[in-house]
């Protein structure tokens, strides 16, 4: 057995060349930094069985990428997304019985799962429509930008369906408040970017023609930090959700105590004492 190997190494897989049929990929030249960007611009970039499959097979897959260290999502020709696509999706669904529905919501449920899962810190973009399930994509994101004219609406209601939809009554509380989030499910209005920088549920605004190097800009200062220990902020984030205090504070006593057994964490440190900018290498 090769070292490679014995360092599990040979798991990893670089995703750089990575070519998807439903969206584009773009890649930094270092590959740390990956961009998502949903391209049906004619249509407000709205999502169809297809794109949700192949996006929750991505991120399931980027827990194996030797590259990619931090991920932007967004959309072509000035919006993020309209959600499902009505003719491709809710067409369809409506001609479907409970076994299909039912597979249908739990795979959009599983893009969800796989976003909250990958160990990349997920920055979302969020220009003009970002509805349905678009909304639902920025939701589940880690972070959030977005421009004055970002409009975000979880309009599942308008269509007859419960708010509760791809995690939105559990997550999207937990980002905004419950007495917030409660209005939007039940009304379906859109949500200002306004009211969602106050509310917390976007981290910044920025004009539409910076929005995206921001977004860029904050993901290569995450990739180039120190990204294994940003992936376990991502999980303890996430496992932290159902625990009480006492789990909480041991949980996080494991999680660091793993992150000071690596060479990042000496890295730092020496980094720190000769005054330079320390080399994170995710070890």
């Amino acid at each position: 057995m090769s070292d490679r190997d014995m360092t599990m190494q040979g798991h990893l897989k670089p995703f750089r060349d990575y070519k998807p049929q439903h969206f584009l990929w773009e890649v930094s030249e270092d590959g740390r930094v990956a961009t998502i960007r949903l391209n049906r611009p004619e249509r407000k970039n709205p999502l169809t069985f297809d794109s949700y499959a192949e996006l929750r097979d991505l991120f399931r897959d980027l827990a194996y990428a030797s590259d990619v260290r931090a991920v932007v999502l967004t959309g072509a020709g000035g919006n993020f997304s309209s959600g499902g696509d009505v003719f491709e999706i809710i067409e369809p669904l409506t001609r479907m019985a409970m076994p299909e529905l039912l597979a249908f919501t739990r795979m959009t449920g599983d893009l969800v799962k796989a976003m909250r899962k990958c160990p990349q810190p997920i920055i979302s973009a969020v220009d003009g429509i970002c509805a349905g399930a678009g909304a639902i994509l920025a939701m589940a994101s880690d972070m959030r930008l977005a421009t004055p004219e970002a409009k975000t609406a979880f309009l599942f209601t308008r269509v007859g369906l419960a708010g509760a939809d791809m995690g939105a009554c559990g997550i999207l509380p937990r980002i905004i408040g419950q007495g917030r989030a409660a209005e939007l499910l039940f009304t379906g209005r859109s949500m200002t970017s306004a009211e969602g920088h106050a509310w917390g549920f976007y981290n910044g605004l920025h004009a539409s023609a910076d929005l995206e190097q921001e977004a860029v800009k904050l993901a290569r200062s995450l990739a180039d930090g120190p990204w294994f220990a940003h992936g376990m902020t991502k999980t303890m984030l996430n496992q932290e959700w159902a625990m009480g205090i006492d789990e909480m504070i041991e949980s996080e006593a494991q999680a660091q105590a793993v992150c000071m057994a690596t060479q990042d964490f000496r890295r730092a440190f020496e980094a720190f004492a000769a005054k330079r900018k320390p080399e994170f290498q995710g070890n």
